[in-house]
């Protein structure tokens, strides 16, 4: 595969939500560099068509392949959804590609063998039905609900994660029938991990909410053991990059990424 393990790991998302699973990757390999791309100039993707987000993702990865990263990271579950066998071949044996979603699905595997699980997420993550298509596949007896929630990504992003109107719209989706009686709930979004205080005041802990970051970081951890591709030089730099720079979109790093950082703006 590759031997150039200090190369960085290329992250990249829709917007700035990615750096939730960012956080989970610095977190839990902290010695590894890591390059950010959120394509804020065309965010949200989560209404686009799966041909222009296909498209999009292609733009991003020659970018991130130019920039030698050894892993491609798809830290956003609509685009997951949509390109990630496409950016599989299309990278071929450049990097390893690694999507959000399957790490998730092999846990739902492993801990959740014929349960009934909830899932919310964007329009095209949910429409897509992917994870209920893989988790058949397993045919492990696994019941997969989902139900598109739009208005959260909005919300999370014009910083009112914390109030009233976010817990009430989550609340409203959170009651609707196709969510009775489940025993964990996917936060199919890189963005819920923001809100998932609001899900566990919800389901009064009734209910285990699954936050994909940590199992992709960990998922992501293990492949690059396997592939004796950790960076071995100990030290680590982070660079991230945005397709549009604003200051709200600068501001919200430091929700997302639970620090500021510094931003640089990079036309694809």
């Amino acid at each position: 595969m590759l031997n150039y393990s200090n190369n960085p790991i290329g992250i990249f998302d829709s917007g700035i939500g990615g750096l939730t699973v960012a956080r989970a990757v610095t977190q839990v390999l902290p010695q590894e560099n890591i390059l950010y791309f959120g394509d804020t100039a065309r965010a949200p993707w989560g209404d686009k068509s799966t041909a222009a987000i296909q498209a999009y993702c292609i733009q991003i990865c020659n970018m991130l392949l130019q920039q030698n990263c050894k892993v491609i990271l798809i830290a956003c579950n609509t685009a997951s959804a949509a390109a990630y066998e496409l950016v599989r071949e299309y990278v071929g044996n450049k990097a390893l590609v690694v999507n959000v979603i399957d790490p998730m699905v092999d846990h739902l595997r492993e801990h959740y063998v014929k349960k009934s699980i909830g899932l919310i997420g964007t329009k095209q993550t949910v429409h897509s039905n992917i994870y209920k298509k893989k988790l058949d596949a397993l045919d492990v007896g696994i019941r997969i609900n989902a139900l598109a929630t739009p208005l959260l990504v909005p919300l999370i992003e014009e910083g009112f994660a914390d109030k009233e109107i976010t817990a009430n719209a989550l609340h409203d989706y959170l009651a609707h029938p196709d969510l009775k009686n489940i025993e964990a709930l996917v936060l199919g979004c890189t963005h819920y991990p923001l809100i998932k205080h609001h899900v566990e005041d919800f389901y009064q802990n009734k209910v285990n909410v699954l936050d994909s970051s940590e199992i992709v970081a960990l998922a992501l951890k293990g492949l690059l053991e396997y592939h004796n591709l950790k960076n071995k030089n100990g030290a680590s730099q982070r660079r991230f990059y945005v397709s549009d720079f604003t200051e709200a979109s600068a501001a919200a790093t430091k929700i997302f990424f639970g620090e500021a950082v510094q931003l640089v703006l990079y036309h694809l």
